[in-house]
């Protein structure tokens, strides 16, 4: 046998044990509920993948709810193609602008308060499948919400609904909470070397 063949047959033979394995623990997870899902960390893309997230809830027939905490100043790309399906995706824009550029913490608090009587509704809502709390991980971190309150109201959600968080510095408590937990890392960002954010790309 040649030492192609060799090493062919090795990984089949690799394969094989993993499939096995890979089955069994399919086979085992039979529990199905609405999952709580938090998107975190200093990298890129924790926004993106819950738009993903809702693109394939949109493919599945599911119902989407959105609801940007402390983003809005200016629209999006995903916000623009979203706003497309008013049927599937009650879509709302409930902030003013990074808290940088608002510079008013009381007014910053107030809107994340509006915001959250808003998701209240959606968690409400058994017609929802799945739920994007856009940068809520940011209106927790700076106090403008308990979470306490905000753990409360996710908890009572309807058995299937999904729940998706995002924002830098998920507190501990919500990560306890969480189902499923990613950490976006970040290595290198075209912003550092002078590259300003573009459509398509950061909004």
């Amino acid at each position: 046998m040649s030492e192609s063949s060799e090493r062919d047959a090795r990984h089949k033979a690799r394969m094989e044990r993993k499939k096995a394995l890979i089955d069994e623990k399919i086979s085992q997870a039979q529990d199905e509920y609405g999952l709580l899902l938090v998107h975190s960390g200093n990298g890129k893309g924790k926004s993106s993948s819950a738009f993903g997230m809702v693109a394939r809830a949109l493919g599945h027939g599911m119902k989407v709810g959105v609801v940007q905490f402390i983003k809005g100043a200016a629209s999006t790309g995903e916000e623009n193609f979203f706003r497309r399906f008013p049927e599937e995706v009650s879509y709302h824009v409930m902030g003013e602008g990074f808290t940088w550029e608002t510079q008013d913490r009381p007014r910053d608090i107030e809107k994340a308060q509006q915001a959250w009587v808003v998701a209240r509704q959606l968690l409400n809502d058994p017609a929802i499948g799945l739920l994007v709390l856009d940068e809520l991980n940011i209106a927790l971190k700076l106090g403008y919400l308990e979470l306490d309150a905000v753990l409360a109201d996710i908890e009572a959600r309807p058995l299937l609904q999904h729940v998706v968080v995002t924002g830098r510095g998920a507190l501990p408590g919500l990560i306890e909470a969480a189902d499923t937990v990613t950490e976006m890392n970040l290595v290198k960002h075209a912003f550092k070397e002078g590259v300003k954010a573009q459509q398509g790309v950061e909004f």
